[in-house]
């Protein structure tokens, strides 16, 4: 059983073999939210800011038919729709921003306040 908040996360939790298993510790005193969704964003869904523009990286489990981000970067909306019909983990194979292919993984930056379509296609 888990004992702290339902709505934080702790620093640890206290396995089976603990003086008081399911324990959790240090639960306003962490950065486990902030890591997660680093590595949420930026390493299963793969949207990653960059100094030249929004790398497009997904490493997702394989039965994810599709999934939707909207992102803001530097004062652009970017509406992101990921398509992995071939059901592979990792790789991309067409990019397109306002229905215009582009060279590579890296979407350019675009001018702020604009929004603008994003297709991704993984295989």
């Amino acid at each position: 059983m888990h004992k702290t908040e339902p709505y934080v996360y702790a620093q640890m939790i206290s396995g089976k073999d603990a003086f008081k298993p399911g324990e959790a510790k240090n639960s306003w005193l962490t950065g486990t939210a902030a890591w997660n969704y680093y590595a949420i964003t930026q390493f299963i869904i793969g949207i990653k800011p960059d100094y030249d523009g929004l790398g497009i990286d997904p490493c997702i489990p394989k039965d994810w038919d599709c999934f939707e981000v909207t992102r803001k970067f530097r004062g652009a909306t970017y509406h992101i729709l990921v398509r992995n019909p071939e059901h592979v983990n990792k790789g991309v194979r067409q990019i397109k921003v306002d229905g215009h292919e582009i060279d590579g993984q890296l979407l350019p930056i675009m001018d702020a306040n604009g929004v603008h379509e994003v297709e991704v296609l993984m295989g």
